[in-house]
């Protein structure tokens, strides 16, 4: 099993080239409150479409609340770019390239290909939500396409955090049996 950052330690470096051009890397970024890393299948899954155009179509509000979004995948270059043109995702900085290690280190699950059109390794879906410190305030990790939160009521609860201070929770480890 997976084991994903803990809430209020550092998560694990991230680097992935982009879509657009340069590479992002978390370490360089400077949100005004967090950074949404919002890891995906790749090209051949229709719910990451569907989500990754829902976070395009309300990055704006993210963005009002000093929140940073990302989109971060194991595809090769080629279908990133095939998605960042067939996808209504405008605005989403694509980062393609995660390596195995890092999907690992971020507690993604992983899937081997079982059909035409999908890569022979990829992680499934998860989300972060990262504070500018860098440290994990968030997480939500799917084993299937499925269950990830819904990006416009997600708003409320970052408004929530912002407006009562409200800490992390999640940041005790269990102990090793």
């Amino acid at each position: 099993m997976p084991t994903t950052p803990v809430p209020r330690q550092p998560v694990p470096d991230l680097s992935v080239d982009l879509v657009d051009g340069g590479t992002w890397r978390l370490a360089d970024q400077s949100p005004q409150a967090f950074t949404l890393v919002v890891a995906y299948r790749g090209l051949h899954c229709p719910v990451c479409k569907s989500y990754l155009e829902t976070l395009s179509d309300v990055r704006a509000e993210y963005a009002e609340r000093g929140v940073e979004a990302v989109a971060v995948s194991m595809d090769s270059a080629t279908r990133a770019r095939k998605a960042r043109m067939d996808w209504d995702v405008e605005g989403v900085p694509i980062g393609y390239g995660m390596t195995e290690s890092t999907a690992r280190a971020w507690g993604l699950y992983l899937s081997r290909g079982i059909k035409d059109g999908e890569p022979d390794l990829f992680s499934e879906p998860g989300l972060f939500l990262v504070r500018a410190d860098g440290t994990l305030y968030y997480a939500a990790v799917n084993s299937a396409p499925w269950g990830r939160p819904h990006l416009p009521s997600f708003l409320k609860s970052i408004d929530f955090i912002q407006e009562n201070d409200y800490p992390a929770r999640g940041e005790v480890v269990p102990e090793s049996a």
